[in-house]
């Protein structure tokens, strides 16, 4: 169930919102964001799966993927969703018979479309260069014709909320045009993002009593608003929410329908997907940003892995005792976890909690760990992204720990030999299991000689390390003022499979600090290789 200090609210008479997702051509349109065919179709069965009622693919008018990609969803549609091909109304004097256009949405055998037109006067006398009479012909017989052809029509009354504003009888008339003509869905836009939630509202009522049709709502994100107008549209009567996933889009975005989606459905008492859906949204923001090349923005509202982290600790103390004084839902509705983070900001509570989260035994030592958190801190470390770091730290106090391996001793040298440029060996002696291990390695830089070095030593009393990966390297300078003789933070990112985890180094000797974040990532997996094993043991003796 959610949590949260607001009640869950009951369904509505007419729940339904249907959602409308434009990733595939709207979300396109950010800057550096550029979809391939198959990132299109990776995208699709993304959505298809989430169960979102209508999918816009495209504009089949304007390039060879978006018609190659209307064709391979004819060949295998999806199963959950509709796919719709978008364009616009037909050009200024152009018959509908005659316009490329319009005949390629025909071609693209999709059995919805979605037709823009302008709304605006501004835009129909000074971007189209024709008269008001003339567009409202053109929305309608655009809409006509496509009904005529057997689709379900959407008409996007582009820059409406513009358009009323500023001529609110002629955004009206525009409307009436498309209504009359058949369209299924009136869609109002508020394309340059400027308005405001009562602003929207006010217009969508406006509109809902003077012209009889269902309504949806097209928001984007200049002003920061556009969930809140969207919000706004469906509590006046909008029942169709266009949008997209993350928010991408041109400028600075779409309506994040990752956020609307469980606001409608946890908050406001509308349905939008089947409940179950709801555990999927985290994975799908997360997995559309890595198809885009883009990293996931970790403070995103319900699906960012800091969505529910907690690091000061009067907080945690009171998520320790009931977890909705500080969280509105349950991150397990979305998908999504909770994360304590531990730093010199930390309480008790916040070690108790990371420790129960990792199935750690504490033995009443949070306070003795606090107080070496904080004072590593003041010296330069920082905890809350290295949480292998903490966590290794938790395992130390555990009365069976035994260190796995220890440095004797350690020297890395770089040289350009023959002019064939710099490379580093390393040099490394470590007591592991009561031997004495020294050994050597080459690498193109002194971490990498000093990863290998430390494996050749290991790898003979730890195979299961040779499946360990170092997947991210971090330097941070902490007093660049004092130039050459700067303090630094080292913090490694490894992973082995599914598992992913950071550690992290601190010293005026990135060697030293990253020897320290090294040698505790690889320490960190054997302790939990050694837990499991146990374990398993454990349960082996119990059946």
């Amino acid at each position: 169930m959610a949590t949260g200090n607001y009640k869950p609210q009951p369904a509505k008479h007419d729940s339904r919102v249907f959602l409308y997702d434009t990733t595939l051509r709207d979300g396109s349109q950010r800057k550096g964001i550029s979809y391939s065919l198959e990132d299109k179709l990776k995208i699709t069965r993304l959505l298809d799966s989430l169960g979102v009622p209508y999918i816009e693919g495209g504009w089949p008018g304007s390039n060879p993927k978006d018609l190659e990609y209307f064709q391979r969803m004819r060949q295998s549609p999806p199963k959950n969703s509709k796919i719709v091909a978008f364009g616009a109304t037909r050009r200024v004097g152009v018959k509908v018979e005659d316009d490329s256009n319009l005949q390629a949405l025909l071609d693209s055998y999709t059995p919805a479309v979605t037709l823009v037109g302008k709304t605006w006067p501004l835009h129909v006398e000074q971007v189209l260069k024709t008269n008001l009479e003339e567009n409202l012909r053109m929305i309608a017989d655009s809409v006509g014709y496509m009904k005529q052809k057997g689709k379900e029509v959407i008409y996007d009354a582009e820059h409406f909320f513009d358009a009323y504003r500023a001529n609110p009888e002629y955004a009206i008339s525009c409307l009436k045009a498309a209504q009359e003509a058949g369209a299924d869905w009136l869609v109002l836009c508020d394309t340059n993002g400027s308005s405001l939630p009562e602003q929207i509202a006010e217009a969508v009522a406006d509109a809902s009593a003077q012209v009889s049709a269902r309504y949806g709502v097209h928001t984007h994100n200049d002003a920061e608003l556009a969930v809140a107008n969207a919000l706004a549209a469906v509590r006046a009567g909008a029942r169709q929410v266009q949008g997209t996933i993350n928010g991408y889009g041109e400028r600075c975005g779409n309506a994040n329908l990752i956020s609307i989606i469980p606001t409608l459905q946890l908050k406001m008492g509308y349905t939008c997907v089947a409940t179950e859906s709801l555990k999927k949204l985290t994975e799908l923001s997360r997995a559309v940003s890595e198809i885009a090349n883009l990293n996931p923005d970790t403070h995103a509202a319900y699906v960012g892995s800091s969505a529910f982290a907690h690091k000061g600790g009067i907080h945690v103390a009171a998520v320790e005792k009931i977890a909705e004084s500080y969280e509105h839902i349950d991150p397990s509705i979305v998908g999504n976890s909770r994360q304590i983070l531990v730093s010199e900001l930390s309480g008790r509570s916040n070690v108790r909690m990371l420790a129960a989260d990792l199935g750690i035994k504490v033995y009443g030592q949070e306070l003795q760990l606090l107080e070496q958190i904080k004072e590593l801190e003041s010296t330069g470390f920082q905890f809350e992204n290295a949480e292998g770091t903490v966590e290794l730290m938790l395992r130390r106090k555990d009365p069976s720990y035994r260190v796995p391996f220890k440095l004797e001793h350690i020297m890395v040298v770089a040289s350009d030999r023959s002019g064939a440029g710099m490379n580093a060996e390393a040099m490394i002696k470590l007591t592991v299991e009561d031997e004495l291990v020294h050994t050597a390695a080459e690498g193109s830089g002194p971490v990498h000689a000093m990863d290998i070095a430390m494996r050749k030593a290991l790898l003979p009393h730890f195979p299961c390390l040779a499946d360990v990966r170092l997947a991210d390297y971090k330097v941070r300078i902490l007093d660049p003022d004092n130039a050459t003789n700067a303090t630094t933070r080292v913090v490694i990112e490894a992973n082995c499979f599914d598992e992913t985890w950071s550690t992290v180094g601190c010293s005026p000797n990135i060697i030293e600090a990253s020897y320290q974040a090294l040698s505790d990532s690889l320490e960190l997996y054997l302790l939990r290789v050694k837990e499991r094993e146990q374990q398993q043991l454990k349960r082996e003796v119990v059946a």
